[in-house]
């Protein structure tokens, strides 16, 4: 299956191409202004190509939205999870930005819980600019998959956030992102046999500068 379709800038602007979603979504944007549009390229069975242009000011410390890729797939407790292997390849065309490029996971002890926030919340900073910093405080330098991270750690009400940064972009991640969970699991107490995994989302979360446009060349992930 092939797509090429542009989507209109909005809040909640979900479309689906068999098991992969695109979302431009615009959930922080009451906190500045400006605009972003995303496109998407090809979609497949076995990967999804798409790219978002955006250009944002004010709220310097404030995230205007996360144009995201994500899967569709039966939600399983983290612990019965065996993999969720991984592919991302991305560009971004301007480097002076504040901004990530960042995988998204929640998780919940309610298999029926809303997917757009959980009771934890599990990132992977595949880079940032302009120092944006994640929620929390780093806590701890995490080592998974044989690369170095800087994990962090913080509570947004409820929902309890960590986030995993590496140290310098990595445009061309191939992996398995459980191995994120087993290490907060093993290390920090991360409830796996409570919790359902709700979510699995790639994207970018702008905070300030532009234009700039980030190009998923190849995306693909799934849940075993």
């Amino acid at each position: 299956m092939k797509a090429s379709l542009l989507l209109a800038p909005f809040v909640g602007a979900v479309l689906a191409y068999g098991a992969y979603t695109v979302n431009n979504n615009l959930w922080g944007k009451d906190a500045g202004s400006g605009s972003q549009c995303t496109t998407v390229k090809s979609a497949s069975n076995s990967g999804i190509s798409w790219s978002t242009k955006w250009d944002w000011s004010g709220g310097e410390n404030s995230v205007k939205s996360y144009a995201n890729s994500g899967v569709r797939f039966t939600k399983k407790l983290v612990s019965q999870i065996s993999q969720i292997p991984s592919t991302a390849k991305w560009s971004y065309d301007n480097a002076g930005i504040r901004a990530d490029v960042a995988y998204d996971l929640f998780t919940a002890a309610d298999i029926n819980h809303v997917t757009y926030s959980g009771d934890y919340e599990l990132m992977v900073w595949l880079a940032r600019y302009g120092n944006v910093q994640p929620i929390g405080s780093k806590i701890a330098t995490a080592t998974v998959d044989g690369k170095s991270w800087e994990l962090w750690y913080g509570a947004t009400g409820a929902q309890k956030t960590y986030s995993f940064v590496a140290s310098t972009p990595v445009t061309s991640f191939s992996g398995d992102i459980n191995n994120f969970f087993k290490y907060l699991t093993q290390h920090h107490g991360f409830p796996a046999s409570s919790q359902y995994l709700i979510n699995v989302q790639f994207g970018t979360e702008p905070f300030t500068g532009g234009p700039a446009t980030l190009t998923v060349s190849d995306w693909s992930a799934s849940v075993h």
